[in-house]
């Protein structure tokens, strides 16, 4: 094809030839976004779990010091003394808090990785509801036994994933829906955005302040 043949195509089709380029530059931008958002989220989520595993490894070592006859540590900054019994009561009850919290975090994010990718989250969509349900059972049956500031930290934390359970199971809804017009393309992507922002923001920092607080509470500090 000579250029004069190739530039009548382009003259007689410009239209379609910029809604094609635009159209791969698009798709680019959205797949270059995507992956470096998946890898932001790996990150955070290393960070995280590297966290959560130094507070149990603490927690263990705590452990070993009191069946080793050491003193224990007192609840909060600046007391002198702390009533063993009361101590012992509240570590408890952060010990049976905890592991459902981690274990709603971990399915709820499992549950939204996989509505964004498309994928059927059918079973995980239960699971992390049912996540949910047995961390604030969890924090119900335990609540006397908490510190004011952990109780208020962890309710919220569990209110936002939920929050952010209800947007991911919205955009599926509205996933089904088989038009395509602008304003159903508009609310999949509020509840989407709804999703990120209550999981990878709110949720995120929640769970680094109850790991402080339960620090300051229970553990030691030198």
């Amino acid at each position: 094809m000579d250029t004069d043949q190739l530039l009548s195509l382009i003259g007689n089709d410009g239209g379609a030839v910029v809604l094609s380029v635009i159209a791969i530059i698009v798709a680019l931008a959205t797949l270059i976004y995507s992956v470096n958002a998946r890898r932001t989220q790996a990150d955070r989520d290393d960070q995280l779990k590297h966290r959560t595993e130094t507070l149990w490894r603490d927690m263990d070592e705590l452990r070993i010091n009191q069946f080793n006859g050491a003193t224990p540590p007192v609840l909060a900054p600046g007391a002198a003394s702390a009533d063993a019994d009361q101590f012992a009561s509240e570590k408890a009850a952060y010990e049976a808090i905890w592991p459902q919290l981690w274990v709603l975090h971990d399915r709820l994010g499992i549950f939204l990785r996989s509505v964004e990718a498309g994928e059927s989250a059918g079973e995980l969509r239960l699971e992390a509801r049912n996540a949910a349900l047995e961390a604030r059972n969890a924090l119900n049956r335990h609540r006397p036994f908490c510190h004011e500031e952990v109780d208020s930290l962890v309710t919220k934390m569990i209110d936002t994933e939920i929050k952010a359970h209800l947007a991911a199971c919205q955009y599926m809804d509205l996933l089904k829906d088989t038009a395509t017009s602008s304003d159903t393309t508009h609310d999949r992507n509020i509840q989407r955005e709804k999703f990120r922002l209550h999981y990878d923001g709110e949720a995120r920092e929640l769970m680094n302040q109850v790991v402080a607080v339960i620090r300051r509470r229970t553990l030691r500090t030198h």
